[in-house]
């Protein structure tokens, strides 16, 4: 919702909420790279998947870009977001392609599925809105008891790096029609000691009647590469069968190490 009495210096309207409570706006933004995503998780599944792909899961899905290219595939797909706008956007466009409406609202500490699924994915470091070590634990040990023997899931997390610079803004944007949404986020401050980033987030979303922009701020976990491991050695159902970044190249696997920022984790259940 477009606030007309809150406007900003440069008489941009503030839009209230933050990009994940206008999944529209989301889609937009992240929509230009979801051929790439879909493509090296399909690549993912034929190559370490240790058991035939039919039901396929994404915990925090968001508008649900990727699962609905999965279920046009012939996948059984579900997901489960914490924001409910999102949850009835990717219900919506699931049902306006005749398939099933299999998205619910849930936490991704918590959940179990009915039935296990054989793959499942979440590229977007949205791992890292769990900001205690307890909770991320939970979260894996949650995907390992909904994973069947031998399934995957393809996890992308942010890591900081010990040594070398570190990125710290991102920049996306997207046009759908003639909306365009440009969002860049960058890192305000890093409270070591409590292990957390706090990131400013700014979306700006432009049509031919509207400029507006919305305004929030993120805190995200940190982790290190020594620390993601050792996070993983705590759930040993998982084995780590490899590790990429994100330019999503199959052909291009990558060894973590001390300078490495932004990793794709394919873990297996053994």
């Amino acid at each position: 919702m477009v606030n007309p009495r809150s406007k900003s210096r440069d008489s941009r309207q503030t839009i209230e909420g933050g990009l994940f409570d206008h999944p529209k706006y989301y889609d937009v933004v992240f929509g230009t790279t979801s051929n790439a995503e879909f493509k090296f998780l399909l690549g993912c599944v034929e190559r370490h998947n240790g058991r035939a792909v039919r039901r396929v899961f994404e915990p925090a899905c968001g508008s649900g870009r990727l699962l609905v290219k999965f279920a046009e595939r012939g996948y059984e797909v579900r997901g489960c977001d914490l924001n409910s706008r999102a949850v009835d956007y990717c219900n919506a466009r699931l049902r306006r392609k005749g398939l099933a409406a299999s998205v619910v609202v849930s936490d991704i500490e918590h959940f179990r599925l009915p039935v296990p699924a054989d793959a499942a994915f979440n590229l977007i470091s949205s791992f890292q809105h769990l900001l205690t070590e307890s909770s991320a634990e939970r979260h894996l040990r949650s995907m390992e008891a909904s994973l069947a023997s031998g399934g995957i899931y393809v996890v992308g997390v942010q890591l900081i790096p010990s040594r070398g610079a570190r990125t710290q803004m991102e920049r996306w944007s997207g046009r759908r029609g003639q909306l365009f949404v440009a969002s860049r986020m960058w890192t305000k401050r890093i409270l070591a000691r409590r292990r957390e980033e706090v990131c400013g987030l700014t979306s700006d979303v432009i049509t031919p009647r509207v400029r507006a922009q919305i305004r929030e701020e993120l805190t995200l976990r940190t982790y290190t590469a020594r620390q993601m491991d050792a996070l993983l050695r705590r759930v040993p159902g998982f084995e780590c069968v490899a590790t990429y970044d994100f330019t999503y190249d199959l052909k291009s696997p990558i060894v973590v190490g001390s300078d490495t920022q932004d990793v794709v984790y394919v873990l297996r259940k053994i």
